[in-house]
């Protein structure tokens, strides 16, 4: 596959750098993001924020209404508009979608039924690869209506849950490499208890693949000896991450493989500027190509 800059020459001297960045929630996707936007001249472009807002926002606002009305003080309230309630989503806390997507397992410790949880991860897929198509309009929204010549996609970790990384045809991958240079954050070997400790202390959204998550709750089941009402949400929550650490990371590298380049995150770790990432997105360009 062809990148949109084919040296590092090109990236360095391009008027307009754009660049769609993925990998492992926790690795510095939206750390690196915000290193360019603070430049002044990167529009950040949040792809779980969209899907929180543009396409999850009313499921979002509707499940928060449904708590409240649980509270006869304020369902009363509800019924005469007398109130409202939102979201108040951000880059930076994406909570009302962890929130709403949920944990399947026992409703009294906040836990969804397993079939109502998968109805909502299906939800969250068709957001997510419609959020990610935006990407392209969003380039020339920023250019034209902001005035931005550079651009970041920060991608959400499950991309590679929603994409065929060796499938030339992808829609989403081929829309993205047309119009950004992909760029992998690659997770250190033995790396796994740091992202799953932030994972416990920040929970992201995350997408599974159906028959991945039916196998993880059945053999969790099995495992802990627990029923679906039972189990801890929070257990599994961080039993399943565990699992899908290892089974994205062949998705992601393959990505990189044949859509676009590679840094890692001690890469990521280092940058203190702008000029830092753009030097390092131009240093993966120039290892791309010595490999090619």
């Amino acid at each position: 596959m062809k990148l949109l800059y084919d040296s590092p020459a090109a990236f360095r001297d391009a008027p307009q750098k754009r660049v769609a960045v993925f990998g492992m929630s926790g690795l510095g996707k939206t750390v690196l993001s915000n290193k360019l936007r603070d430049a002044g001249d990167w529009f950040h472009y949040s792809v779980d924020y969209r899907i929180g807002t543009a396409y999850m926002g009313e499921h979002i606002t509707d499940n928060l209404k449904a708590q409240a009305m649980q509270v006869p003080f304020l369902a009363d309230l509800f019924r005469s508009d007398s109130i409202y309630i939102g979201s108040n989503i951000a880059f930076g806390n994406l909570a009302p979608l962890s929130t709403y997507l949920g944990k399947p397992g026992n409703p009294a410790k906040g836990g969804l039924p397993f079939e109502e949880y998968k109805r909502r991860q299906a939800l969250h897929r068709r957001a997510e690869v419609n959020a990610l198509l935006d990407t392209v309009p969003f380039i020339h929204r920023a250019q034209t209506l902001y005035g931005y010549a550079n651009f970041i996609c920060d991608t959400g970790g499950s991309i590679c849950e929603v994409v065929a990384p060796t499938d030339p045809q992808d829609e989403v991958l081929t829309a993205l490499s047309c119009n950004t240079l992909m760029v992998w954050i690659e997770s250190p070997d033995g790396h796994e208890a740091e992202l799953i400790r932030r994972f416990k202390s920040h929970p992201k959204p995350i997408y599974y693949q159906p028959d991945m998550l039916d196998a993880l709750w059945q053999a969790y089941l099995h495992e802990s000896g627990e029923s679906e009402a039972s189990v801890d949400p929070d257990a599994f929550a961080v039993y399943a991450f565990s699992k899908v650490i290892h089974h994205r990371a062949p998705l992601y590298e393959a990505m990189a493989h044949h859509w676009g380049v590679t840094v890692t995150a001690a890469d990521v770790e280092t940058i203190r500027d702008a000029a830092d990432a753009e030097e390092m997105i131009a240093t993966a360009l120039g290892t791309a190509a010595a490999k090619a």
